[in-house]
């Protein structure tokens, strides 16, 4: 993106207030302070992709409903993320799904305009995994962006402070990681500081419970990296090139596989 030279006044106290939130590590000038305080006060335009690919059966709860669309309370599961987005500025979001479930979620959605956002729909044909799904996104996007997945419920989860640890660090990727009972079912992680080391999807066995929520932020760059599959494919590959960090989380996503997910659920 280009950028413009210009020439400020600004009083004494202002500049050294300016100067205070200088870390050397994502703001290392005035230039980039200055850049920093006045996207917060503007609020920035984010990009997130919500990754609802896939077998639409799958993602069936009943016969007329689907997981995105179920309803908790008053608004339904797409809503939420949509809302949660919001209100992190993410403005600009691209929902990735089949031609049914998409065609369910315009009618729901519209373009985005009563949501605060602007909504960009990419029909998939077909797809092996999540990699393929986010590969639809290639040449849409220019600057790093949001993940999530379209089937959990996020609202607790503190985007902003995954977003800032990535542009922080030198990574492809940043993951989400959670603690689970149960990380036969989920991928489990190997890291050291915010390096995640291994990256391993529904390992038979294991005793690392240090594992990936669906919801990740990251470069344009990995659109590049071949596989099917984020877990087992894309993800793994980065953590062997020491291009795949992770940010640990107190909170937890909701997965929403079924009505009894929707009936237990407490916002």
């Amino acid at each position: 993106m280009s950028k413009t030279k210009i020439s400020i006044t600004i009083n004494e106290k202002t500049l050294k207030d300016i100067d205070s939130i200088m870390d050397n590590i994502y703001i290392r000038n005035r230039s980039q302070a200055i850049e920093h305080l006045v996207k917060n006060a503007l609020g920035e335009n984010k990009t997130a992709v919500i990754l609802l690919g896939g077998s639409e059966e799958r993602l069936r709860i009943s016969k007329d409903e689907f997981r995105p669309t179920a309803k908790i309370k008053n608004s339904t599961v797409i809503e939420l993320a949509i809302k949660k987005l919001r209100e992190n500025n993410f403005r600009t979001i691209f929902i990735a799904a089949r031609h049914g479930l998409l065609t369910r979620l315009f009618e729901l959605l519209k373009d985005g305009i009563d949501y605060g956002v602007k909504i960009n729909y990419v029909e998939e044909k077909s797809s092996n995994g999540t990699a393929d799904s986010l590969r639809l996104l290639k040449g849409k996007i220019k600057t790093n962006f949001l993940v999530v997945y379209g089937d959990v419920v996020f609202n607790k989860i503190n985007i902003e402070e995954i977003w800032n640890d990535h542009i922080k660090q030198n990574a492809i990727a940043t993951i989400m990681l959670t603690t689970s009972s149960k990380p036969s079912e989920k991928g489990t992680v190997k890291v050291e500081g915010n390096k995640v080391l291994t990256f391993t999807q529904k390992p038979k066995k294991s005793d690392i419970y240090l594992v990936f929520s669906p919801i990740f932020v990251t470069e344009p760059q990995i659109f590049e990296y071949s596989g099917s599959s984020l877990e087992f494919d894309v993800f793994p590959l980065l953590s062997e090139k020491g291009l795949l960090n992770g940010h640990l989380s107190s909170e937890k996503e909701m997965h929403i596989h079924s009505r009894k997910n929707i009936e237990n659920f407490k916002i």
